[in-house]
């Protein structure tokens, strides 16, 4: 699949602002053999005084920012192009959930993709009692690893209700867990949180998903949206599995990833800090096309 992307990120400031310094990741990544980025831009209006890249210890693409001078509006353009596998899921060769333990013990590396970052707590997912038990009860007659990720990502899609007035950005799991309502943040929070209960290695995907209307109906501009999902380390055999609780699924070609980490705090779209004495309102507008 080739899909042309467009991204707006703005904020309008109350007053004047200065001295930001930001980290952007908002651009699509380079995955062997998943996804290939052809093409990709980013621009930033005002233009900023310093601007750099790099990447994080998780490998993704970040875009480092100095905003000097005064400004009350900040506008982040993307552009891009990519093309997508259209991959099989994969064999389920994965252990039994008891002998899990052991494989994530065998595996010796510290490395980015490692089981070993996503097995504890993390700042935006704690292990919480309840999703622990919830999972359990999820799991109880699941064969394998990978059927018990599935079995909970399908459990959390049938028992939670896509609410996007329910929470916020800062909202917790055990807070989206007792309210049963949330986004795809919440929904990816809870089941990391929940997998990870199990002793499942799990983090949480940014990226976008290209949405389809209804049959008869006109595709709408802006109408798609940065989206979030998990992935599961499922074994030594079977590797790392991507799933879609807020849509029940597992993650496919209408997945574009931006990059990965433990939780929404590793690969938030925007981190910085600058000074000011106002609010300031955010909007968002995404367009993912499939180019035939």
């Amino acid at each position: 699949m080739l899909y042309d992307i467009r991204l707006a990120l703005e904020y309008d400031y109350d007053a004047p602002v200065h001295g930001g310094r930001h980290h952007i990741r908002v651009s699509p990544a380079n995955v062997p053999g998943v996804q290939r980025v052809i093409a990709s831009s980013l621009t930033v209006d005002p233009a900023p005084s310093l601007q750099s890249g790099f990447l994080d210890f998780f490998g993704n693409t970040v875009t480092a920012i100095t905003m000097v001078e005064p400004h009350d509006k900040l506008t982040i353009r993307l552009a891009a192009r990519v093309q997508v596998e259209d991959l099989t899921p994969p064999a389920d060769l994965s252990p039994p959930l008891p002998q899990l333990a052991r494989e994530v013990a065998q595996y010796w590396s510290i490395a980015p993709a490692s089981p070993q970052h996503f097995l504890a707590a993390s700042p935006r997912v704690q292990l919480v009692p309840d999703i622990t038990n919830y999972a359990m009860q999820v799991a109880a007659s699941e064969p394998t690893t990978l059927a018990v990720a599935t079995a909970i990502c399908m459990a959390i899609n049938r028992d939670f209700k896509y609410d996007p007035k329910a929470t916020d950005v800062e909202t917790r799991p055990a807070e989206a867990f007792a309210l049963r309502k949330g986004v795809c943040q919440d929904f990816a929070h809870v089941m990391i949180a929940g997998l990870r209960g199990l002793g499942i290695p799990a983090g949480y995907v940014s990226g976008f998903l290209r949405t389809n209307p209804p049959p008869g109906k006109p595709r709408l501009e802006g109408a798609d949206a940065m989206h979030a999902w998990v992935r599961a380390w499922c074994g030594q055999h079977v590797g790392w599995v991507e799933f879609d609780p807020t849509n029940a699924m597992v993650a496919g070609p209408d997945h574009i990833s931006i990059g990965h980490g433990r939780d929404y705090a590793d690969i938030s779209p925007i981190v910085g800090v600058l000074r000011t004495h106002g609010s300031h309102e955010t909007s968002q507008s995404v367009d993912v096309l499939r180019v035939e």
